[in-house]
């Protein structure tokens, strides 16, 4: 894979809103970075997130890790009990 401009700012970018979402240490130099993360917006709940790992995915020719959308993802069934509060933008049951 080839770092050029474009990559290394979707990384940055996706770098800094891992980190301030999952409290990943990604740095740049590691070896699996780009691995680390993709696997990063698979878990993530952001829309924003998700798109940059779609781009990251396909600036890498990794396109069979491309981060479903959003409207994909498997939200829970059925009402929950008590109560839901929405903390960084994700759901909290409790």
């Amino acid at each position: 894979m080839e770092l050029n401009k474009e990559v290394l700012d979707c990384m940055k970018a996706l770098r800094r809103r891992l980190r301030d979402e999952q409290a990943a240490d990604i740095h740049l130099s590691q070896p699996n970075a780009v691995d680390a993360m993709l696997e990063g917006c698979l878990k993530s709940h952001d829309e924003e997130t998700r798109r940059l790992g779609q781009r990251l995915a396909e600036l890498s020719d990794q396109p069979q890790r491309v981060a479903k959308p959003v409207a994909e993802v498997e939200l829970p069934v059925g009402n929950p009990t008590g109560s839901v509060r929405i903390y960084r933008g994700q759901r909290i049951y409790s």
